[in-house]
């Protein structure tokens, strides 16, 4: 299926791994150009050399952190006019208890997952607005939705962010300019891989174990995590000609952990 973006320009930020790999690799299964950013270079570059050679589709890495000014000026000056900005981060870790939160972790968190997915939006909205066509996708989290002491840390500042990106999608939408999140739960991202192998490691079990017995726990109907590459499946759809129509919308993405009518 032709999804109508080959040519466009993208900005896909956290890119290296886990959701935002996938969205890259959706994406440039496109042709979208893409430019990539992320802390870590060597991942980055392998991660960028990857998609490249699978796709064929021209991909710049850029080394940076989005969370911060220069970061920011750094990504936006080698794609000033992107078409597309897709936004991810490594997730904070798990809370599971809430008094343990410092005030640094609160702070890195807001940066991170609030201000810097703001700035980006406030500095590109009015090109794609200029030239009557955008598509904005932020990969946050199922916990936006549905509260968890666990999840706290991270819900509560991409909650914030949803009411935003829906508040200012009414204003952009008829310049054919569509915002959208994504909210996904538990997916094989490198981020997980790690916490739940360290997990076993504690416990002398398996990763496939903790896996499983967290899937019991937390009643995710289809008793699995997800695939990373699901969720870049949905972004590459919501970055296209048919979601012209589709804007100020969260999606859950969660295996049915969750229970609500809409």
């Amino acid at each position: 299926m032709d999804l109508g973006i080959r040519g466009r320009k993208a900005i896909v930020n956290g890119g290296s791994a886990g959701m935002g790999r996938s969205a890259a690799l959706a994406l440039a299964r496109e042709g979208v150009e893409l430019f990539v950013s992320a802390r870590g270079e060597a991942r980055l570059q392998q991660t960028c050399r990857e998609i490249a050679d699978q796709t064929g589709a021209n991909v710049i890495p850029i080394c940076a952190d989005h969370s911060t000014d220069e970061g920011r000026e750094k990504i936006l000056a080698s794609c000033p006019d992107p078409d597309i900005l897709v936004g991810t981060c490594a997730p904070p870790p798990m809370t599971p208890d809430y008094r343990s939160i410092t005030g640094e972790q609160w702070r890195e968190a807001i940066d991170i997952s609030l201000l810097s997915p703001i700035e980006f939006m406030r500095r590109v909205l009015d090109g794609m607005v200029e030239r009557r066509w955008g598509r904005i996708v932020n990969i946050a989290t199922v916990a936006a939705k549905y509260p968890g002491e666990i999840r706290v840390l991270s819900g509560s500042t991409r909650a914030a962010l949803a009411n935003y990106t829906v508040a200012i999608s009414k204003a952009v939408a008829k310049h054919n300019v569509a915002i959208n999140n994504l909210l996904p739960g538990m997916h094989h991202s490198a981020f997980v891989e790690e916490q739940f192998s360290e997990r076993a490691r504690t416990k002398g079990t398996t990763y496939e174990q903790e896996v499983a017995e967290f899937s019991r726990e937390w009643r995710i109907a289809a008793g699995r995590f997800g695939d990373c590459d699901d969720v870049g499946a949905f972004v590459a759809m919501f970055c296209s000609e048919f979601a012209n129509y589709t804007t100020g919308q969260s999606l859950v993405i969660d295996g049915g952990a969750t229970t609500s009518t809409f």
